[in-house]
């Protein structure tokens, strides 16, 4: 008897262990709401990102926490609002500094799915602080190729900034970039899923890329197929967003080719909105169509993106309309882990499976929020249909996203009850939150770019 229960209690762990699958985030930086093929665009193809979303469930509601690079990405990197721990805004290129960047007592998702039994690897922009103590390999991920600060030059060997140019890091030793850099980001994630395919431990990858973010550099194979684009900008654009898909498109292929199509989690979605570089003289060579506003504003052309969840074994392709958040990434793999959710801190993730699969009805948030420069800075908030605009210390705006996406008609004078039930939802939710614990790039003195 005790054999036979012993043998039914291996079996169903190993049947347990073999039903948790593989997660795959990939992310894209500083791209346009509009500027993927099945999101709208006639003028950037993106066949392989077209296809993943024709077999996942696109979220047509899908938001990120903040509308810039670091707090979006420390954010879902911790399924906890950012404001919590005082990460709102982009650390500066500060090596010295032990504040800024994602505070060492924040528990991420590599953290929790290597504790669950995962390998855990990382490729690309880390942003999230640049003294060793922040670096990837000591925030839970046992492998890690990519550039740790907020962007890189393209091509190897050319000039820029200092964060711009340093070495690419390879755990933690400097390691020479080779070719394109969205090309062998790709390779390297193509690598890391081929590298652990055959093990029996599932694998989490977190794919970062930089791309379209500038600097605008694209290789001439692919400015050529877009010779047809008017404007320089728009054009580099457009191809360092088509490399990407193709990129995007390599590391799927290999996930497909080495059997593990079925048992892989995959998230796609972009940091934050496409930006508007207008008063930089770049012009607004993006496309948010049909949001109102870009990156680093709290109307939705800042923190809507494209979102997408693939996982072929459980979820039937098609289109969730429900408010969903990146924030969802970290409580719905660590779920899938059979692993366990931090109990001495607020969460604020949810997972999305059983929504997505219709076992649970409702919502999975009731109320999201927003806020950037600090106590004194923009907020938003959207329950339901309602969105809550407030520009620093300016009047409130109230808009509703299911008759007005583009946020053109401000409503707050017509529903002054709404607007009063949000504005106390942000006092509540305030109750949670710190000032920022470091400031951002702007207000530290700047480095000399090399010669």
């Amino acid at each position: 008897m005790m054999r036979l229960f012993l043998l039914g209690f291996l079996l169903t762990t190993v049947t347990w262990a073999a039903d948790r699958p593989n997660v795959l985030i990939i992310v894209a930086d500083d791209l346009g709401y509009n500027d993927l093929t099945f999101q709208g665009t006639k003028e950037v193809p993106t066949p392989h990102l077209d296809k993943l979303a024709a077999a996942s469930v696109r979220c047509t509601n899908g938001y990120v926490s903040h509308a810039f690079c670091s707090p979006s990405r420390a954010g879902f990197l911790t399924g906890r609002y950012q404001h919590r721990f005082g990460h709102e805004n982009n650390p500066a290129w500060l090596p010295e500094s032990t504040v800024a960047g994602l505070p060492v007592d924040q528990i991420t998702i590599a953290d929790l799915l290597k504790k669950a039994g995962y390998t855990t690897g990382m490729v690309g922009k880390w942003h999230e602080g640049a003294h060793p103590q922040f670096h990837p390999n000591k925030r839970g991920f046992d492998e890690y190729f990519g550039i740790l600060g907020g962007g890189h030059q393209y091509f190897p060997g050319d000039k820029g900034g200092v964060e711009y140019t340093i070495p690419l890091d390879r755990d933690g030793l400097p390691t020479k970039q080779t070719k394109y850099l969205t090309t062998e980001l790709g390779d390297e994630a193509a690598a890391y899923v081929q590298r652990h395919a055959k093990e029996e431990k599932p694998w989490l990858l977190y794919l970062a890329f930089n791309a379209p973010h500038t600097p605008l550099q694209a290789p001439e194979e692919w400015l050529t197929k877009f010779a047809h684009i008017q404007d320089k900008n728009r054009r580099t654009y457009a191809a360092m967003t088509a490399a990407m898909d193709e990129s995007i498109g390599q590391v799927m292929d290999q996930v497909a080719s080495s059997g593990q199509q079925d048992k892989t989690l995959t998230f796609f979605i972009s940091d934050n909105g496409g930006p508007d570089l207008s008063g930089k003289g770049m012009g607004n060579f993006t496309d948010n169509f049909p949001l109102r506003g870009a990156k680093g504003q709290v109307y939705e052309g800042g923190i809507r993106v494209p979102f997408l969840v693939n996982w072929p074994a459980k979820l039937k392709p098609g289109v969730y309309e429900k408010p969903v958040i990146a924030l969802d990434f970290l409580p719905t793999a660590v779920a899938l882990a059979g692993g366990e959710l931090p109990q001495d801190r607020p969460m604020d993730g949810v997972n999305l499976i059983p929504y997505l699969t219709g076992e649970k009805a409702g919502v999975p948030h009731e109320t999201l929020f927003w806020r950037s420069n600090g106590p004194e800075g923009n907020y938003a908030v959207r329950q339901g249909s309602w969105k809550y605009v407030r520009l620093s210390k300016g009047r409130p705006e109230l808009y509703n996203l299911t008759s007005d996406i583009s946020e053109s008609h401000d409503l707050a004078a017509e529903k002054p009850e709404i607007v009063n039930q949000l504005t106390a939802a942000i006092t509540e939710w305030e109750k949670g939150t710190i000032a920022p614990v470091f400031e951002g790039p702007k207000q530290q003195p700047k480095k000399k770019a090399k010669k």
